[in-house]
This record gives structure tokens, C-alpha cells and sequence, in this order.
């Protein structure tokens, strides 16, 4: 099948025409072109000195956020509570965190001063949202993404504390399953994921999930935690990957 090559206009190819995930070349970062192609399960993967790329795998990797497993050991640690969890307080900041976390064998610099522009200004203009967890004033872990209807699509994270990463991405979970969010795209098979309950589904099935989700409004503008974060260890949730 062919690559396609895209141009100033805001269109798309259908993802069913995606070879091995890679859908298309080019194009630009600008927030209606990224809102476009994530209302289709598209999004951009690539690195320094490359076109852009767009991808939409086939399975993809998704977690519902009812399905979410903490095991029991990060459960005693969310009941420690031994960080200072935040959303949208630090978006640059996690940006950069990402951008700087060794991923032996995986992304690597995908995070280039583009993507970071990019997603900058999608937080700007309240699609994109980053869950924190702090420690002694510091930024100690955390993740970034964007939020459409009831999907959450996850970008990346990062951690430099321990479970640091692991905490926020819990509290969030949990919170957009507050909220009333339907589904988490975690993009692509990790064994990290899986732990969490996050599993394969094919592409099809996956976009008919999105676009039910995309009936729900947006919940646009600034994220803050509503739920009571002192409850997020009271109990672990075990599965084939959380005993």
C-alpha cells in the first residue's frame, strides 16, 4: 500500500490504507490539523531531521479506564502518598521531562523543538493536559496528553523518582474515569501498559469506540483533581498482569 504524502489542506487518507501503522508524510503540527487527526486515531511519530509521520497502528493499544489494575505493591504506595499530585500546573515543564527520559530501544528523541511547540499550543488553547507529581516543590514525574470527548489520548511520560510516573498516571486514570471517560489510547503495545489492564483491540474497533466517545463533549480548558486523592491506595485491583 502507499504513503501518502500530505499537503496545506486538512485532510486525511482513511487509516484502513495505513501500511504497517504508517498512514502518511508531511504536512504540518498546526492544532487543526492535530485535532483532525486524532478525531481519526491518527497521530504524529517521528524524529529529528525526518518529515513528519503519521501513524494509526493496527491493533492498537487502549485502556479503559474501569479496567485499570494497580497491584499491590504501588497500591502501598499511593496510600504512602509520597508526592503532590497536580494537573496542568506544569505543562512545559512535563513536556521537557518527557522529552529528556532515556527510552533505550523506543522513541528516543521523538520530542523535538516541533512536537514541543505543537502540543504547547494545543495546551494553550486547553486540548492538551499534563498529570504531575511533585516532591518538595520539584517536578518528579509525570505525563502529558490530549483530551477529546470521553478519550484521552496518552502521549508520553517520565519519571525521576520512584513510581513517580506510575502515581500520576493512576490518579489520572481515575479522574477521567470520574469524569466519565470511555477510553485511554496508549497507541502502542508496552509491557508497561499491560500491567496497568491496558490492552490490544483491532484498529476497527478501536475508532468505533473513539468516535462514541466523540459524542461526549469536551472538557476543555484548565484540569484540576476533583476526586479525593487519598483514596487512590485503598484497595489494589488485580488481573493477569497485577497479581
Amino acid at each position: 500500500m502507499p504513503v501518502f504524502r500530505l499537503d496545506d489542506r486538512l485532510v486525511f487518507p482513511p487509516v484502513e490504507l495505513a501500511e504497517d501503522g504508517l498512514l502518511a508524510v508531511g504536512g504540518d503540527l498546526r492544532p487543526e490539523r492535530l485535532l483532525l487527526a486524532y478525531s481519526r486515531g491518527i497521530f504524529p511519530w517521528y524524529g529529528k531531521n525526518l518529515p513528519i509521520l503519521w501513524h494509526s497502528p493496527d491493533p492498537r493499544m487502549v485502556l479503559h479506564p474501569d479496567e485499570l489494575i494497580v497491584n499491590r505493591s504501588l497500591a502501598k504506595q499511593l496510600r504512602r502518598a509520597p508526592y503532590e499530585l497536580r494537573l496542568d500546573t506544569a505543562f512545559g515543564a512535563v513536556l521537557e521531562g518527557c522529552a529528556d527520559a532515556p527510552r533505550p530501544g523506543q522513541r528516543g528523541t521523538w520530542l523535538i523543538p516541533d512536537m514541543i511547540s505543537a502540543y504547547t499550543r494545543m495546551h494553550e488553547l486547553g486540548f492538551a493536559h499534563s498529570a504531575e507529581a511533585w516532591l518538595d516543590g520539584e517536578l518528579v514525574g509525570g505525563l502529558y496528553g490530549v483530551g477529546l470527548g470521553a478519550c484521552f489520548f496518552g502521549e508520553s511520560m517520565f519519571a525521576r523518582a520512584p513510581d513517580a510516573s506510575k502515581i500520576a498516571f493512576v490518579a489520572l486514570v481515575r479522574q477521567l474515569a470520574a469524569w466519565g471517560f470511555t477510553l485511554i489510547d496508549c497507541q502502542v503495545h508496552t509491557e508497561h501498559l499491560e500491567r496497568f489492564g491496558a490492552r490490544e483491540i483491532p484498529r476497527e474497533q478501536f475508532l468505533a469506540e473513539l468516535a462514541t466517545a466523540l459524542e461526549q463533549p469536551t472538557r476543555r480548558g484548565k484540569w484540576s483533581y476533583e476526586l479525593d486523592l487519598s483514596t487512590l491506595g485503598a484497595t489494589a485491583t488485580s488481573g493477569p498482569a497485577g497479581a
